[in-house]
């Protein structure tokens, strides 16, 4: 096991923390002034704890850096319109509140470690506006069956992206990544094209979060982008 601060890691995680830095750090890099960032890419060693340190010192200094060269969002606020746990696997069921520890959602647990789990996946946040989209296209999609533990209706959600904050309730939270979909998530798309829901297909995609100050988060709490 990897432990920096409060976060844990197991040598798989760590192994794929290290492995998809460059792509994580491509998307926080999309569209904004990638100099703002240079300073912070690390060097990498070949050893795994001295690499997992560095990549995780990155991660976190880039979006303060963004954010104090002006190049985050306007802050806006939405709301919590839905929460959803699972032991395991797809869909999640409703429930009323959640708490939040550094590792994510009490109760709420990965099927498979493979893809999930790791820190900065400790949150899956979605989009109202998103689903509903993808239902006028057809899709049977809803709240919960894609596996997000928190669904959020009002945020402008091409806004929400690596690098931003939010408080969730009393759940302060950086987006790392988009959540990329898999085939477990065919069911809820026409012809299972489950890929309709890829960032590349415009502001649709889930995305994961770090746990920045853990707490409680209940069905109507505030959400609010760059609190």
């Amino acid at each position: 096991m990897h432990s920096i601060g409060p976060y844990t890691f197991t040598e798989t995680d760590a192994r794929r923390t290290v492995g998809n830095f460059d792509d994580v750090w491509a998307l926080y890099a999309d569209g904004r002034d990638a100099s703002v960032l240079e300073p912070l890419y690390p060097s990498l060693t070949g050893d795994l704890a001295t690499d997992l340190d560095a990549v995780w010192a990155a991660w976190t200094a880039a979006g303060p850096a963004l954010r104090a060269e002006g190049q985050m969002p306007a802050q806006a606020h939405g709301v919590v319109s839905q929460l959803s746990v699972s032991s395991g696997g797809v869909p999640k069921t409703p429930v009323d509140s959640v708490e939040v520890t550094w590792s994510g959602v009490v109760g709420d647990r990965q099927a498979t470690r493979v893809h999930h789990g790791r820190p900065w996946q400790a949150l899956c946040i979605w989009s109202n506006e998103a689903i509903e989209t993808l239902q006028a296209q057809g899709h049977p999609i809803a709240p919960g069956l894609a596996g997000e533990n928190i669904t959020l209706r009002g945020l402008p959600w091409a806004d929400v992206r690596a690098g931003v904050r939010l408080q969730i309730g009393s759940v302060v939270c950086e987006v790392s990544a988009f959540a990329l979909p898999c085939a477990q998530n065919a069911a809820w798309f026409t012809d299972g094209e489950f890929r309709a829901m890829h960032h590349e297909r415009g502001p649709l995609s889930r995305v994961y979060a770090t746990v920045l100050e853990p707490g409680t988060v209940a069905v109507g709490d505030v959400a609010t982008l760059e609190p």
